[in-house]
C-alpha cells in the first residue's frame, strides 16, 4: 500500500465536508492512506518520563498530533469530552483498552470502570473512538520492546477532559497541554531524552 505524507494527510482530511466528517468516514480514509514516517520526524520529541503530545496541526474542525511513546508508558485512563478520536501507528505497535461506566456519582467524584474489548494497533491500522463508549486507555507495554508513535485526529479540538483512577474509583477534569507545536517545544518543556 502506498504512504503518503503528514501533509497530505492533513489536505485529505481538510478536503472531506463537514458533513462527512464522521467516524466511517475519517477512519476509512486513515486506512486507505497511511503516513509515510519520514514525513513526522520533525514533529517527534520523547520523554523517559511521559509521552509527548505534539501538535501537527489545528484549525475549528480538526487537530492532529503526533504522540510519542516510550516502552512501558501509557495514557490515564480519559475520554475525549464528546469529540470524536482516530489514531493510526506509523512506528510501533500500541494497545487500547476501552471501559464502560458501570457506576457514577458526580457529587462525589466516584466511577466505577469495567474493562470491555481491547485492541493492538500497529502499521497501516487505524482505530476510531466510538462517542458511545468513550472511556479508553492507550499503552505502550514493555512486552511490545520498542518505540511507538500514534498519529491522533480529534474533532473539534479541545483542552480539557475526564481523567478516570481505577484505584480510588475517582475521577476529574483535567487540562491537557501540548509538548511541541509544530516541531517546536512548548515554553517551559523541558525533557529528559533517552538513547
Amino acid at each position: 500500500m502506498q504512504k503518503i505524507s503528514i501533509n497530505q494527510l492533513v489536505d485529505g482530511l481538510m478536503r472531506i465536508p463537514d458533513a462527512d466528517f464522521v467516524c466511517d468516514t475519517v477512519h476509512s480514509f486513515l486506512i486507505a492512506n497511511p503516513v509515510e514516517f519520514g514525513s513526522i520526524q520533525k514533529y517527534l520529541h520523547w520523554s523517559t518520563e511521559y509521552y509527548t503530545r505534539n501538535l501537527i496541526y489545528k484549525d475549528d474542525r480538526f487537530e492532529m498530533m503526533a504522540v510519542c511513546w516510550e516502552k512501558g508508558q501509557a495514557s490515564r485512563i480519559h475520554n475525549h469530552s464528546e469529540q470524536r478520536c482516530w489514531m493510526t501507528v506509523p512506528l510501533g505497535r500500541l494497545k487500547g483498552q476501552n471501559f464502560a461506566i458501570d457506576e457514577i456519582n458526580p457529587s462525589q467524584g466516584f466511577c466505577k470502570l469495567r474493562e470491555t474489548d481491547s485492541f493492538v494497533l500497529s502499521e497501516s491500522l487505524a482505530a476510531k473512538v466510538e462517542l458511545e463508549e468513550p472511556v479508553h486507555q492507550i499503552m505502550n507495554p514493555e512486552e511490545f520492546d520498542g518505540r511507538a508513535v500514534s498519529i491522533h485526529i480529534y474533532s473539534k479540538p479541545f483542552d480539557r477532559c475526564i481523567s478516570y483512577c481505577r484505584d480510588t474509583n475517582t475521577f476529574k477534569e483535567v487540562n491537557l497541554y501540548y509538548t511541541s507545536i509544530d516541531g517546536k517545544l512548548c515554553d517551559g518543556v523541558a525533557l529528559s531524552e533517552s538513547n
